[in-house]
């Protein structure tokens, strides 16, 4: 129904959310939207306001996102230019988006079984005009048949007609139009001449085309509805897994809660097989953790009391109490689904290009047909019957919904793919980026390595059990590595134990003083200097050990960069540790360029250095150093163990532990780029060679329906290739 239909109405100022720059967003459904045309209409009215920063309309599932500075209340004044534009808004929200679609997906059931019955039953009465002359027939049995067909075709042209008539009528009663104004013009022209004709008893009556041609209109409006709806985006399934109760346990009773409306600090609990519904601290219990769902990993993770677990994530052993630390709309799900709306709705160049195609669509297609009338009736002297249906077909043939179909179909399926393998996009234009670089920069320590220090070496037994009684009692990384390669509890009894910032750990045991720390502090300083990050155990000043770590490299990071390297892309080490240790692990990679000591801004000038001699660079770190040069990078990636501010500036994060992700990426951007070039070359091809046959009257119009919905769902089932790619 159009929203002409109802007043407009106040209160979207109450769903606005603002970030911490101040920026108003706000999400809406619009319902009406058919075509690339459509998209072109809202997104243009809404930027014709100075104060917007972002308006985009996801093509797949109808979401609208906008953002903007100043009041609040001026949401108000934006749904009212949508409404004014014939299209119907609600605010958005995952479940009245699904019961929206199953009642749109009934209505064009309906009106595609009542076309196919019509279009059956006038199809036995035409083979009888088509096989007979009106010599045989007779005049009166002629025009009997042609008044049966009539009596059959227009109740049906009205009835299943209607996703075609609503539409036009929405937008032509705001003084706008859209790709269902050609049709309907057309439909409504081919039954007006055929009512002509059967009335003034003529021969050009055609209403078997119009019913069967509406039938295969209605065809290719279904197959694009349900091709649309499986290629929807997977950040709306994410949300609909968040629905539903959540068990709260207050003051000893366990009740049910939304899961909408959990709150920080509630406790809940969680039965073995059921999903955690919001992101939790454990408080109670221990399990194993299915989180394939986030980071793509099929093996689950053992978490205990104190660690966090994420919504949306399976329990899979046994039961747990949990402390709420985050809100439903803050969780990661949330991000994550943030994330890929953000991505599809992102305009990449070729999405630029099919708006603009879209923006002219209306007046071309119109004058098209007008011209082809023109030429047919006063240039060639056809009969004016012959030069309308040609006309006609002229209006039906012309259609942008390949052209706009290219981009989105292909960005949708892509995202969904990758957000499976636990990575998400978080740039619309990200994936184009990715698919033309050449060189790509690794950071070290947690982006090639596993950023987590490991003792290497075989020691005294006893001199690690002092070490470890000592470190136990800090969280240096280093301390940390000890502890976890001592297997014992049984630690010694150290006393006055005291953290020296810079410089180590000191305690006494059985009134000697002991010692861990750096070189300069408690080690032997005549000796050579390790290659590896060391910690030296002293007693009483005296050095006992040095201790050896090294970061090691992921399992999997040589054969990624192998991979990559054989797909003609330049490999580069860029960090910040000392030489050294920097070269070792080029070594163990099998890197050809390396660059260490590198501060921020060392980084950065590298970059630079390599992008102004036309370099198109990846960038992939993990550290707050690594922010500035994720920034400055043509494209960037960051791991999900990534620090928050890396994490927020990457075009790309990859959960899990493995490299590999980097490459399964890029080989994803590279073949999404060719479908979307083939899908516009598909589109244009289509347009270059229909538009001319139509044009010189080689087509019928129930032709020209087929070729339209089929230009459509070539495009898509092109760009379904994409789900075999490995």
């Amino acid at each position: 129904m159009s929203s002409a239909a109802h007043p407009p109405i106040d209160g979207y100022e109450g769903l606005v959310h603002q970030n911490e720059k101040g920026v108003k967003t706000l999400s809406l459904l619009v319902i009406g939207v058919h075509c690339a045309l459509c998209i072109q209409k809202i997104e243009s009215k809404l930027r014709s306001y100075k104060n917007i920063e972002q308006a985009r309309l996801n093509f797949s599932t109808g979401r609208l996102h906008i953002a903007w500075t100043g009041r609040s209340e001026n949401a108000n004044t934006y749904v009212h230019e949508i409404e004014g534009l014939g299209y119907d808004v609600q605010p958005y929200n995952p479940a009245a988006d699904k019961n929206a679609d199953e009642r749109y997906h009934r209505f064009l059931l309906i009106c595609l079984g009542v076309a196919g019955f019509a279009m059956g039953n006038i199809m036995l009465l035409s083979v009888g005009l088509w096989s007979t002359d009106e010599a045989t027939m007779g005049e009166g049995t002629r025009a009997f048949l042609h008044w049966i067909s009539a009596i059959i075709a227009l109740p049906t042209i009205v009835f299943a007609g209607r996703p075609f008539f609503q539409s036009a009528l929405s937008v032509l009663r705001k003084g706008h139009t859209n790709m269902d104004v050609p049709i309907s013009i057309a439909l409504i022209l081919a039954c007006s001449m055929s009512l002509y004709e059967t009335i003034e008893k003529g021969e050009h009556v055609y209403f078997d085309s119009a019913v069967m041609l509406m039938f295969f209109l209605l065809i290719g409006r279904y197959l694009d509805f349900r091709a649309r709806r499986n290629a929807r985006s997977a950040a709306s399934d994410l949300m609909q897994g968040l629905s539903g109760f959540a068990h709260v346990l207050h003051k000893g009773r366990v009740t049910k809660t939304l899961i909408q409306d959990l709150k920080v600090g509630m406790k809940i609990l969680v039965a073995a097989g059921e999903k955690i519904p919001a992101d939790s601290i454990i408080i109670e219990g221990a399990s194993a953790i299915d989180e394939s769902l986030l980071t793509g990993e099929t093996l689950p993770r053992d978490v205990a009391q104190g660690e966090e677990v994420y919504a949306g994530t399976i329990n899979q052993s046994a039961p747990l109490t949990l402390q709420v630390s985050k809100a439903a709309e803050q969780s990661l799900v949330s991000d994550i689904a943030r994330l890929m709306e953000q991505a599809e709705q992102g305009q990449a160049a070729y999405v630029r290009i099919a708006d603009r195609a879209a923006r002219l669509y209306t007046p071309v297609v119109h004058v098209m047909a007008l011209l082809a009338f023109c030429v047919w009736f006063f240039a060639w002297g056809a009969a004016w019957q012959e030069a309308l249906m040609i006309a006609i077909t002229v209006l039906i043939i012309t259609c942008p919904c390949a052209l706009g179909l290219a981009v989105p179909v292909v960005q949708v399926l892509a995202t969904g793919l990758l957000m499976k393998r636990g990575v998400l996009i978080k740039s619309g234009d990200a994936l184009e980026r990715l698919a033309a670089i050449d060189t790509i920069f690794f950071d070290k320590t947690g982006t090639v390595t596993q950023g987590r220090l490991k003792l290497i070496g075989h020691y005294d037994p006893d001199d690690l059990r002092l070490a470890a009684s000592l470190a136990v009692h800090s969280q240096h990384p280093l301390s940390r590595a000890i502890v976890d390669s001592y297997k014992g509890d049984d630690f010694y009894a150290m006393t006055s134990i005291k953290e020296y910032a810079g410089k180590g750990l000191q305690g006494i045991y059985k009134s000697k003083k002991y010692r861990l720390g750096s070189r300069s502090w408690c080690g032997d300083g005549s000796t050579t200097e390790s290659d590896s990050i060391e910690l030296w155990l002293s007693s009483d000043g005296k050095p006992l050990c040095c201790f050896r770590f090294e970061d090691q490299e992921k399992a999997d990071a040589k054969a990624t960069i192998e991979s990559l390297q054989n797909s003609n892309l330049d490999c580069v080490l860029l960090s910040g540790d000392r030489e050294s240790i920097v070269q070792n692990m080029r070594k163990t990679l099998g890197l050809s360029k390396f660059y260490a000591q590198h501060s921020p801004q060392d980084k950065h000038d590298v970059l630079q250095k390599y992008q102004s001699t036309g370099r198109s660079v990846l960038m992939i770190g993990d550290g707050l150093n690594d922010a500035p040069v994720l920034a400055a990078a043509d494209v960037s990636m960051a791991p999900g163990s990534a620090a928050d501010i890396s994490q927020n500036t990457a075009d790309i994060v990859f959960m899990g532990e493995k490299l590999e992700p980097v490459y399964a990426t890029y080989r994803l951007a590279q073949k999404t780029q060719r479908l979307v070039r083939e899908n516009f070359a598909l589109a244009v091809a289509y347009n270059c060679v229909a538009i001319p046959i139509a044009f010189c009257g080689f087509v019928t119009p129930m032709i020209a329906a087929i070729a339209m919905s089929g230009s459509s769902l070539l495009v898509i089932a092109n760009a379904y290739r994409l789900r075999f790619v490995r």
